[in-house]
Order: C-alpha cells, then structure tokens, then sequence
C-alpha cells in the first residue's frame, strides 16, 4: 500500500509539472497575436492569461471526463500506475524538446498517443478504448480544418465591413478588441487543455483504488489550475514568436479576428467534450486568416513545419511511451 501510494504520488506531482509545462507551452499561443500587434505588452498579456487560464480549467470537467475513460478504461487497465507514469514523462519529454526548437507542438496528442502507447506496451491493443479513442483523434484532426475554414470566413468578412475605413483607426479598434479576444482566449484555452491533467490523474486515482467513479475531485480542478495558471505566467517567449510572426505578418484586425475564429472552435469542443489542440487550433486560424487576406502572405515553409510536428507527435510520443514503461516496468 506504501508503494501504491507513493507512485500515485508520483504520477500527481508529473501531471502537475505535465499541465505546468502545457501553461508556458501551449498558453503562449493563446497570447501571441496580442503581443504580435502590441495590443497588450509582454507581461500584461502573460498574468492575464494565467488568470483567465485558471478560471476556465476550474469551469469545466467533461473533457477531464472523456481522458479518463475514454482512451483506456480506468477500471480494468493494467499496471495501470506504471502506464500513466510512463505516459506523462514521455509527454513532458516532448513538450520540452518542442519547446526547446520553437515548435508550437500539441501536448494534447503527446499527452493522448503517450497514454495509448504504454497501455498498448502494457496490455496489447486490446487495451484501447477504440470507440472513445477514435472519437478523440477525430476532434484532434477535424478541428485545425475547421479553424482554417472559420478564420478564413470571419477574416473575409471583416475585411468587407472595414475595407473603406481608415487603416490607423481600424488598427486602433482592433487593438483595443484584441485586449477582449486575448482574454477570451485564455479563457477557453483552460476550459480544454487543463483538463487532460485532471482527467489524468483522476484516471490514476481509479486505477489505484483511491476513486470508483470519474467525477473530477475539487482538489485535482483547483491543483491543474493553479499549475496551468503558474505555467503560464512563466510564458512561453520561442511559440509567441513562431505562432506571433512566422506565420504571417499579423495586424490587429488578422489577430483580433484569429482570436475570435480559435475561441469558438475551442469552446464548442469543450461543450461537446471533447479534447482538442489549442495549438493546432490557433495555427490554424492564423494560417486561415491569412489566406483571406492574401494566401502568398502566409508563411507555408513555417505551416509544413509545424504540420509535419502535428503529424508526427502521436506516433513518437506513443513509442517514447511505450520504451519509458518497458524501463519503469522493470523497477516498479
């Protein structure tokens, strides 16, 4: 029982380092247009996603929810501390190396393809939850399109409504907009991504005996938020710059509207509860608002870049996962 407790111990103190590293990795792209255009500067932008961040994980629960019992089920898994032990440091392994290179990777597919990876090395295929575990890579693939597609419309929109007013009064509208949709942002931004931690260790609890439902226990809302929220006051200043400015030259109005395009799609998801990437989604919006304004302004050699990441983070983290298990299994 010592032992039990330890390791559950164990796998808290990652997913909080795991949601910690997901504030000041996954944040900083919920910020960058409004620091891109200078609608908010540096420090402001950061302390007000950290606090927006922590009202929205502690808001909401359905996608802690489905990462609980919809990747593997919690109640007949396997080693099931050695597998989520193992699947959060081959997250955070992840994150930190894209996030050392500048590279907005998504910590929601390194979370969720590490997860698959060590209950595949623990238990075979048979461990996966297929019906649930489908429906989540299918809201991974299926929102970055829909943001290209959202951010292209409302970008084209405004740029009828404002294409014969003054491009300084415009620009000074919108910066002053951006300061809403940067919140707005945040916001949603917690309302899914600090979720996977709750859902991860909630998943733990279970698999140890400590919880027999998937209700997420207050303790562990509070304790991700805080996490998330410390994370991101830390920022995240290489992803600003890659999501903020290599992607295509932003203005307030491409930001504002970015913003806008990310936070509905980021929030219906969550409404559905279903976990999606806030960094593919933001991307994503970017590249689309671009493409309305001018599709040979959008940096594509950044965009095949980070598709490439996109693409190959679920596979790596799986194997990364699967190895990291193999290793603990021998010790634990």
């Amino acid at each position: 029982m010592d032992n039990l407790f330890l390791i559950t111990s164990l796998i808290v103190i990652f997913a909080l380092v795991f949601d910690f590293i997901n504030g000041f990795h996954d944040t900083a792209n919920a910020i960058a247009t409004s620091v891109s255009t200078k609608a908010l500067p540096p420090r402001v932008a950061i302390y007000l996603a950290a606090a927006m961040n922590f009202i929205g994980a502690i808001t909401f629960t359905g996608v802690a929810q489905t990462i609980t019992k919809d990747i593997v089920d919690p109640f007949k898994l396997q080693n099931g501390s050695v597998v989520i032990l193992a699947a959060l440091i081959a997250a955070i392994f992840w994150n930190l190396l894209t996030w050392y290179f500048g590279i907005p990777s998504s910590s929601s597919h390194a979370i969720i393809g590490s997860i698959a990876g060590a209950a595949i090395a623990a238990s075979g295929f048979h461990a996966l939850n297929y019906k649930g575990f489908i429906k989540i890579i299918e809201a991974l693939l299926t929102s970055p399109v829909i943001a290209i597609i959202v951010g292209f419309i409302i970008m084209t929109i405004l740029k009828t409504i404002f294409q014969r007013s003054s491009l300084t009064k415009t620009n000074k509208g919108f910066r002053i907009l951006q300061i809403f949709t940067a919140a707005l942002q945040s916001f949603t931004h917690g309302t899914n991504d600090a979720q996977k931690a709750m859902g991860i260790i909630t998943m733990a609890l279970i698999a140890n005996g400590y919880q027999t439902s998937t209700d997420i226990p207050m303790w562990v809302r509070v304790g991700s938020a805080i996490a998330m929220a410390i994370g991101t006051s830390v920022g995240g200043w290489k992803i600003i710059k890659t999501v903020g400015g290599k992607i295509m030259k932003i203005r307030p109005i491409n930001g504002a509207a970015a913003d806008l395009s990310s936070s509905a799609i980021i929030f219906t998801f969550t409404a559905l509860k279903l976990p999606v990437s806030s960094t593919h989604v933001i991307s994503s919006s970017i590249m689309g608002v671009g493409a309305a304004q001018r599709v040979k302004d959008v940096n594509w050699g950044t965009a095949k870049r980070m598709l490439i990441t996109w693409v190959i983070t679920i596979p790596i983290s799986a194997a990364v996962s699967a190895i990291i298990f193999k290793i603990l299994n021998l010790f634990l």
